[in-house]
């Protein structure tokens, strides 16, 4: 039986000595603390989930492929200086019947040592190609001490919690809820009203999918996809953002359909809940397809950011008025999901 401990995987991105990298990664090139583009980091995060979960697939089925289900969450620690090397250090913590989560820890060694941020990936492993691909079954892992146990633990009460979180969806608000929003539609009712309404607060792209995005045969790199999501919802938390906004946490982001060379996105991201200094941006991604007869929801995302200063130190930004149901919605979903962000783990 393998441990998890087993599954180690680690991968460097050379920041350090590597220039032409260093600069790619950088968001602006002049001195600022945190200058560190998380987009592309993503696109690194999905590739060293994969690569983990393939290492581990492939000693059963050596033609398997991965693809991402689900990216649980991310939380930032601190933030990352550009100058220097970063560690992803992956772990499988859970094997389900054909799915397995994956932790990565993204640190940077040396004095003092930075940990940047904790990342949970779902991966599902699959045979075959198109649409005759289907799932496979996997070997268990064995959790032996008491960490594995734990971390094994961990990955099903936090699936099972977000199962819990989507039955929540339906559920009417609590009393506290309905006086949250039910302050906020009497605010708007008042003389000279100026807040910011949540409707105005949106940002979208269109984008082609082309064969150099390709990962699996005829699908698009996810990691790509989940870039592109979260460089359109930076911009559009600068529409509420007065400062400067970085992010703080991946709530969740789900994979619904592969998207395929050829086919047309429709990037949408709005702002759907402030609070203190946090904004939580909902991101979807619609794809049609090349001959324009079928659409779907590709991705969801819901991401957290923060609004700070140039040292980093948090700045309030404005309070934003849900109008319509479906903007009281987004709003009270974003907000149960940040408030158990911020209650139950370190972010920035």
């Amino acid at each position: 039986m393998t441990r998890p401990n087993d599954t180690s995987y680690y991968e460097t991105l050379p920041l350090s000595s590597d220039l032409a990298l260093r600069r790619r990664f950088m968001v602006v090139d002049e001195p600022l603390q945190g200058n560190l583009r998380f987009g592309l980091l993503l696109e690194i995060l999905d590739l060293v989930a994969e690569r983990a979960a393939l290492n581990y697939v492939r000693r059963t089925y050596p033609d398997a492929r991965v693809v991402t289900a689900a990216i649980d969450n991310i939380f930032i620690r601190h933030v990352a200086d550009v100058t220097r090397d970063i560690v992803f250090h992956a772990r499988i913590n859970h094997v389900g019947r054909s799915s397995l989560e994956i932790g990565i820890r993204v640190e940077q060694p040396g004095e003092p040592a930075n940990h940047i941020a904790s990342c949970y990936f779902t991966m599902v492993a699959r045979s075959g190609t198109g649409d005759d691909a289907v799932s496979v079954a996997l070997p268990p892992l064995e959790y032996c001490d008491e960490i594995e146990q734990s971390r094994a633990g961990k990955a099903v009460a936090a699936r099972d919690e977000y199962r819990q979180q989507q039955l929540l969806l339906s559920e009417p608000p609590s009393r506290d809820e309905y006086e949250m929003l039910a302050a906020l539609h009497m605010a708007q009712e008042q003389p000279g009203f100026s807040g910011m309404p949540a409707g105005r607060l949106v940002a979208d792209a269109w984008e082609r999918m082309y064969p150099e995005q390709e990962n699996v045969p005829q699908k698009i790199f996810g990691g790509y996809l989940i870039r592109r999501a979260y460089e359109l919802s930076a911009i559009c938390s600068e529409l509420v953002a007065p400062d400067r906004s970085i992010m703080a946490a991946v709530n969740r982001i789900n994979f619904f359909h592969p998207v395929r060379m050829g086919d047309k996105l429709h990037f949408t991201s709005r702002v759907v809940y402030t609070s203190g200094s946090f904004v939580c941006v909902e991101a979807n991604i619609e794809r049609i397809s090349r001959d324009r007869t079928s659409k779907a929801l590709s991705n969801s995302c819901l991401f957290t950011f923060v609004n700070v200063d140039m040292d980093l130190v948090h700045r309030p930004v404005p309070q934003i008025y849900p109008i319509t149901y479906a903007e009281d919605a987004r709003y009270l979903a974003a907000h149960r999901s940040c408030q158990s962000i911020i209650q139950h783990h370190s972010i920035i």
